[in-house]
């Protein structure tokens, strides 16, 4: 991935870069993490992609914006649940116009269970805009997508000790990825069980020392807010 002026910019006025005062150390760390979030979620434990739905379909509203998109212009998403040890940390929702589906992003098309970082993060050609972040509240459809992976990690795990009810509102991150001038929008929705495994048992220091570590290194697992550059509005 390189630093190139972008066309694309994921922030508006409740997608922001800095993340809101309020929220927890770890919540604002994990919101600015760069590189792949399936690689940080190694860390903590076995990772499984869980495909939920690949279609044709109209994308959120702040996706158009971000993407450049007409209204009611349809889109190809994909959304998976990126599953630790059994139990749902984080639900995704990607989006890219319908022609780069067929084009530039054609290989998002046949991932299956492959996490995206594949395509994003081991190719010169890829930019990635500034990573922003808010607070999901039940009025943005990401709450509804995020719930069902909470009952879905219930259903799969019924007795796992970590599967909560759903909070008021969750944090999420996302950032544009551009290729060829085509862009590819990646939301990133963290849940509970994610805060809880930081929170607990030998995770917590051991999640410290990793975050010092990759201060000093570059890599898949880079701690920074963004490498890419923005294009003047």
């Amino acid at each position: 991935m390189r630093a190139m002026p972008l066309r694309f910019d994921a922030a508006d006025a409740h997608w922001r870069v800095t993340p809101l005062p309020a929220l927890s150390a770890d919540q604002k760390d994990w919101l600015t993490r760069g590189g792949s979030l399936t690689a940080h979620l190694r860390t903590l434990g076995s990772v499984e992609v869980r495909v939920t739905r690949e279609a044709v379909a109209m994308p959120w509203s702040d996706e158009c914006a971000a993407l450049g998109l007409a209204p009611r212009e349809r889109a190809w998403v994909r959304e998976i649940a990126l599953v630790v040890d059994g139990v749902p940390f984080v639900a995704a929702h990607s989006v890219t116009p319908l022609a780069a589906s067929d084009g530039v992003w054609q290989a998002m098309r046949r991932l299956r269970t492959r996490p995206l970082a594949e395509l994003l993060y081991s190719d010169s050609g890829v930019a990635r805009s500034a990573l922003v972040s808010r607070r999901v509240s039940a009025r943005h459809p990401l709450y509804a997508l995020a719930v069902r992976e909470i009952v879905a990690g219930r259903t799969h795990a019924p007795h796992a000790a970590h599967a909560p009810h759903a909070p008021h509102a969750f944090v999420a991150r996302r950032s544009v990825f551009e290729r060829a001038g085509a862009p590819l929008l990646v939301t990133e929705c963290m849940l509970p069980a994610l805060w809880s495994r930081l929170e607990s048992g030998p995770f917590a220091h051991a999640m410290l020392e990793t975050v010092v570590h990759l201060g000093r290194e570059r890599g898949p697992l880079d701690h920074t807010a963004s490498r890419a550059h923005h294009a003047p509005r």
